[in-house]
């Protein structure tokens, strides 16, 4: 591992001084679950890393009119343990206890896991299903990005090099609906995702039809993608068994899988429709909505 500068900046403003400071050639680190197995690994060679762990403006978690906002450096554990989020935000504290060992919820971040830009990413489609936005800031801008723009490919996101990615905003206002996290592993705990569906779910006023049905899905494309065909599908149609079935098909056929050593394309593109499936009974069942 080859030697670089370390920083822990007393303020937002100075680490984004120190990323122009050091032109492209610096990363942050906040948990550095994923960012510090690279290095290690030879993979990145930074020349400095900027540790903003201690920055409390990344640390927040507030609710105004329009947003609740949530510190892109909280902790997977802190945003578990979040009694505002656990209100307001059920899907992504759902997704979140799905991560890893409690080791790696105490130190992974928010920020870093949806940085990271891994496809399967646990934080990334609750966030897609709930509408989120990222709000990136460098020395001279800010720029608000809906999650569904932010992932570019694998490992990739639209984060510049002078950027930090400070927080996440999810809508605020009434909750009038249900969501769910599911999520496939070769192991029932401590696994990456071999796929992830996140679904939420608004029935209509007389709740016999679904109004809106947002379905975000992970790990089964080269970036965590929403399902618009499917979404688009069970707007308006009265609910019930069959509708699952065919609309739960349609997203599986949005899913573009490859082949690993994990798991095959088939199997994952099958297992969407499932989960896909089980994800909206189970969103109905938190609704008090019955499937004829």
């Amino acid at each position: 591992m080859r030697p670089f500068d370390y920083y822990t900046p007393e303020s937002l403003d100075k680490a984004l001084s120190l990323l122009d400071q050091y032109g492209g050639k610096a990363k942050v680190l906040a948990g550095g679950t994923d960012l510090l197995v690279s290095i290690r690994a030879g993979l990145l060679h930074p020349a400095c890393l900027i540790d903003v762990s201690g920055l409390a403006p990344l640390r927040q978690v507030t609710e105004d009119r329009d947003w609740l906002r949530i510190g892109a450096g909280l902790t997977h554990a802190e945003v578990e343990s979040s009694v505002l989020l656990q209100e307001r935000a059920p899907l992504l504290v759902e997704a979140v206890r799905t991560i890893g060992a409690p080791e790696t919820r105490n130190l992974g971040t928010l920020g870093g896991n949806l940085a990271s830009g891994l496809p399967s990413a646990d934080t990334a489609p609750p966030l897609l299903a709930l509408d989120a936005r990222v709000k990136i800031v460098s020395s001279n801008a800010i720029r608000i990005v809906p999650v569904t723009d932010f992932f570019r490919g694998p490992r990739e996101t639209v984060l510049k090099a002078d950027e930090i990615l400070a927080e996440v905003l999810i809508p605020s206002g009434e909750q009038a609906g249900a969501g769910r996290y599911l999520k496939l592993g070769r192991r029932k705990a401590l696994s990456l995702a071999l796929v992830g569906v996140a679904v939420w779910v608004e029935v209509g006023p007389a709740r016999k039809t679904f109004q809106d049905v947002r379905i975000a899905l992970g790990a089964v494309s080269p970036t965590p993608i929403r399902a618009k065909g499917g979404e688009a599908f069970f707007r308006g149609k009265r609910i019930g068994i069959d509708v699952i079935e065919e609309g739960a098909q349609w997203v599986s056929g949005e899913a573009r899988p490859i082949d690993d050593f994990r798991a095959s394309a088939d199997y994952r593109k099958e297992m969407v429709g499932v989960l896909a499936r089980r994800g909206i009974e189970s969103c109905l069942n938190r609704l008090g909505v019955a499937a004829a």
